[in-house]
């Protein structure tokens, strides 16, 4: 890995394990459909007018705004809505454990769909990262019972995981194409929102705005760097080594999660936690190093 993809795997790592946090601040009075919508309207309509502004092509075919749709659909949509609703029930950990399993999801769907090759390191790295993420929430995964009707929101974490990795590979897929990762993004994140907010009108939610200090600043953090950095710099290192390897970023993001957590939360680290950090890294430098050795051979 070269130090520029480093730096690619750096910023949404750092950014996507504050913004687990972040969303609690969104969480009650605006229904998390809502939420949704108003994020990625917002990083939308920023980015676009970033793009106009830096003169940048803009102008696409009606299959290509097909793409930027269905991944707006998938990775700044229902994916998302998604995760809002589980966090309503389940803690942030456990969401987090169950999201670090997009990292098979996406080796599996690179093969059928990208026909790329599904290599023994490369699930060998996903093992450990996934078991140490476990660890790190084992408290929390100790209280995740299925019987008190946790399978609905189970159940919504698959589906959440699935149109996500989905959403990746239709970006591998795009870029392959030609199509450049921020107008992409724009479009994708306005699509995605403007889905989000017909789906609000359909259920009849109601249109409210949560006039604080802490939903506003927090929608701001996750419009701004949650979603234009945060993808914007994922999706072009997708593009750089693939989905199967990009994703490990889904690994690192509780770990740092756990961080914000022990200053702002009282978290409390214990030897199931180090441990899981231990397992969680390992994996992360097995799968990167392989893929430099891969490059470089």
């Amino acid at each position: 890995m070269t130090t520029r993809q480093f730096i690619l795997f750096a910023i949404p790592s750092l950014i996507w394990g504050s913004t687990w946090y972040a969303i609690k601040f969104q969480l009650g009075t605006v229904d998390p459909l809502l939420s949704v919508a108003y994020r990625f309207m917002l990083a939308g309509i920023l980015l676009l007018a970033y793009c106009f502004a830096s003169g940048r092509k803009m102008k696409f075919s009606l299959r290509e705004h097909g793409l930027m749709l269905l991944l707006g659909l998938c990775l700044f949509g229902i994916n998302y809505w998604f995760v809002y609703q589980a966090e309503t029930i389940l803690t942030s950990g456990v969401v987090a454990v169950i999201f670090s399993l997009i990292i098979f999801f996406n080796i599996f769907f690179n093969a059928i769909l990208l026909k790329g090759k599904i290599k023994r390191d490369v699930l060998l790295a996903a093992i450990l990262g996934v078991g140490g993420t476990a660890l790190l929430f084992k408290n929390e995964l100790s209280s995740f019972n299925l019987g008190t009707g946790d399978w609905t929101v189970l159940l919504l974490c698959l589906g959440g995981l699935t149109f996500a990795s989905l959403g990746n590979i239709i970006s591998a897929y795009k870029q392959k194409k030609g199509i450049p990762v921020l107008p992409a993004n724009a479009f994708g994140m306005l699509y995605g929102g403007l889905a989000m907010f017909l789906l609000v009108l359909l259920l009849k939610k109601p249109l409210v705005f949560e006039a604080t200090a802490s939903y506003g600043i927090s929608l701001l953090y996750l419009a701004i760097f949650g979603s234009i950095v945060a993808f914007s710099t994922y999706l072009k290192l997708l593009g750089e080594i693939g989905p199967d390897r990009s994703v490990y970023i889904a690994l690192i993001t509780p770990a740092i999660a756990l961080l914000i957590s022990t200053f702002f939360e009282g978290y409390r680290w214990d030897v199931y936690a180090v441990l899981g950090i231990l397992l969680l890294f390992s994996g992360n430098i097995l799968a990167l190093r392989l893929k430099t050795k891969k490059t470089s051979s």
